[in-house]
């Protein structure tokens, strides 16, 4: 598994914000509230990342998490339009199925995993999500589904073969 770090600042990036929650904590003098906020970057061309940023503003929370998308980014291997082979991410009990799909078909996917796929550049897919439907569980699965991605070319250069002995 490859582990060079990707530079955020080279990239064109794109950012979604996936989900903003709001959380609570009772102390003697009331409620104080804090927000979460999960926030995707990419630039559409095989590069994305996740974050999660916490404040006590919304503005800052999602600043926050942006810087900590970039500093989460992975390289998705893309085959044409789609993903080059099926794949299922898991993180916590968040499962995503995801199969390659013909060109024209679009991004079949929910919520979080469409605006995890959609920044990673993937124009065609289909998705199944499986157990929880927590927005963070859930990116968070896709993108394990992604990390597990391998090109022939890679598997081929592992092996010491040539693409064609593996293809047969």
């Amino acid at each position: 598994m490859q582990n060079n770090r990707i530079d955020a600042s080279t990239l064109d990036l794109k950012e979604k914000m996936v989900a903003i929650n709001r959380v609570a904590k009772v102390v003697k003098g009331g409620r104080n509230f804090r927000f979460t906020a999960l926030m995707v970057v990419g630039d559409e061309n095989g590069h994305v990342g996740i974050g999660l940023g916490k404040a006590a503003e919304i503005p800052e929370a999602v600043r926050k998490g942006v810087e900590d998308a970039k500093r989460n980014m992975i390289a998705v291997p893309i085959v044409g339009t789609t993903i080059p082979h099926e794949v299922e991410g898991r993180f916590s009990k968040g499962h995503v199925r995801m199969l390659p799909a013909e060109e024209g078909t679009g991004v079949i996917a929910g919520g979080p995993v469409r605006a995890v796929l959609e920044l990673a550049g993937i124009k065609d897919i289909r998705t199944k999500s499986f157990g929880t439907n927590n927005p963070i569980n859930c990116a968070k699965a896709t993108l394990d589904g992604l990390k597990q991605l391998r090109t022939a070319e890679e598997i081929a250069r592992m092996r010491g073969k040539t693409v064609a002995e593996i293809m047969d």
